[in-house]
């Protein structure tokens, strides 16, 4: 059995997803201005590097823009379906240094559900989207590092901003 075919399928996959929305985000209109406040979801296959194996994954956010700055702050869940059940729980910090580009930092605590351990996480995130009236969708690649382990993603990021 060729182990290629999951992360090729994966990225066809995505690339299908993503092609249409970014030529369908470059017609909108784009401010400068990011929405005082952002409810977001960014959807993606997860890959742990000490145990080279591939889950599913969500990271949930809230995020309030400060003022008319290029930051944020907010809260953040991320839950990934593996024989685990990693969760993790974190404070936001985003800095988005130009249009449409962002760089999120989020400390938190994890949690595995084989074990009452609470472990310190870092999850770090950088994020390009195009908007569609209030919905923000664009790729997302993400690094999370706790004691336990360390996992990487890319995926799809869609956001509400109100």
């Amino acid at each position: 059995m060729n182990k290629q075919k999951p992360k090729t399928t994966i990225l066809i996959l995505f690339f299908a997803v993503l092609f249409p929305l970014t030529i369908s985000g470059q017609a909108t209109e784009h401010t400068d201005e990011h929405p005082k406040n952002e409810i977001g979801l960014a959807n993606a296959p997860v890959y742990f590097l000490k145990e080279k194996v591939f889950s599913y994954g969500i990271h949930l956010h809230y995020i309030r823009t400060l003022s008319d700055s290029k930051f944020g702050i907010g809260i953040g869940y991320e839950q990934v379906f593996n024989a685990h059940k990693h969760r993790t729980f974190g404070l936001i910090g985003v800095y988005r240094p130009f249009e449409r580009l962002s760089f999120t930092v989020s400390p938190g605590l994890a949690f595995e559900s084989e074990s009452s351990d609470i472990h310190l996480a870092i999850h770090l995130e950088t994020l390009y989207e195009f908007e569609i009236n209030n919905l923000h969708i664009g790729p997302v690649l993400q690094y999370a590092y706790d004691t336990e382990d360390i996992h990487v993603s890319l995926g799809v990021h869609v956001g509400y901003g109100f």
